[in-house]
């Protein structure tokens, strides 16, 4: 199975400027863990995660004040659409991390995480067994 077939491509984007608290916000009312952080002023694609913001407040900062440019990933690890579902949690048990931006050539087409790995695992798991 590729990427593309079980990755999320309803993704959450955010800019730098959005503070701690709305893109935590939008993370929970999304059901998501991750948001794709996007500065036109830069060249790239970063991404925050629950565990950047859970890193912020657990350091006492102001979730009120401190911006998401300020703590997310921008050396980011891509998988590309056309990459096994097997390379991608390769991918990320060789850098320790649950969720990978998924880019279609400069364009961000989705995001994966470990949540729709062990989905599509699970279900062809129960299709083979059945």
């Amino acid at each position: 199975m590729q990427v593309r077939d079980a990755m999320s491509s309803q993704v959450l984007v955010v800019g730098p400027e959005h503070t701690l608290r709305q893109a935590a916000r939008m993370m929970s009312a999304r059901g998501v863990g991750s948001a794709v952080v996007i500065d036109p002023d830069s060249e790239g694609v970063g991404i925050m995660t629950e565990r950047d913001v859970l890193k912020a407040i657990g350091a006492g900062l102001d979730c009120d004040v401190e911006r998401t440019g300020a703590h997310l990933t921008w050396d980011v690890v891509y998988a590309g659409p056309e990459w096994t579902v097997a390379e991608a949690a390769a991918a990320m048990a060789r850098g320790g991390f649950r969720h990978l931006v998924v880019l279609d050539g400069r364009e961000v087409a989705g995001v994966i995480s470990v949540r729709d790995i062990m989905r599509v695992w699970s279900e062809s798991q129960a299709v083979a067994t059945s």
